[in-house]
């Protein structure tokens, strides 16, 4: 009899430690709340908005385009690994710089696109894009901003984290 309730003990234990090891992944709610985290999403305005046009027919609108959705579907990627928290189960990725490099070539690009974006938003066009490329420009550098913060904060993480 001792024998089996030692055994049990293991298997109860052993299935305790399994069960704990691949439980459900987190969800943070709250980092939608944060700067970055809200921030982060206006990026699908910008693409929507030219989406939405002839934006084919003029290069420029094409390299605005290729940014946005880019780094929308990257910002999307990142924002599921935060908000499910999948970063804590990758220690050995140094989180901190991809966030910097990420938000930093994101803030650069950004900054020519919505240059570029509203550059090439003129009168003379159809008066439906207009309106959709001069709403696109201004949310471009929204975004932009939005970066640029996101690229200090990741900064002083980074710079926090190195000097440890």
């Amino acid at each position: 009899r001792p024998r089996s309730h030692t055994v049990t003990t293991t298997s109860s234990s052993f299935t305790a430690n399994l069960s704990a090891s691949s439980s459900t992944l987190a969800y943070d709610r709250e980092f939608l709340r944060t700067l970055p985290g809200l921030l982060m999403v206006l990026g699908l305005l910008v693409w929507t908005l030219i989406a939405g046009t002839e934006y084919f027919l003029y290069p420029a609108f094409g390299w605005v385009m290729f940014v946005a959705v880019f780094y929308w579907v990257l910002t999307v990627f990142f924002l599921i690994i935060y908000m499910t928290m999948t970063y804590t189960r990758i220690p050995q990725v140094p989180w901190t710089t991809v966030g910097l490099c990420f938000n930093g070539s994101a803030f650069i690009l950004y900054l020519i696109a919505a240059i570029v974006d509203a550059s090439s938003v003129t009168k003379e066009l159809d008066s439906h894009n207009y309106n959709s490329w001069a709403a696109s420009s201004f949310f471009a550098f929204m975004v932009t901003s939005c970066y640029a913060g996101n690229t200090y904060f990741s900064f002083i993480s980074w710079r926090s984290r190195t000097l440890q």
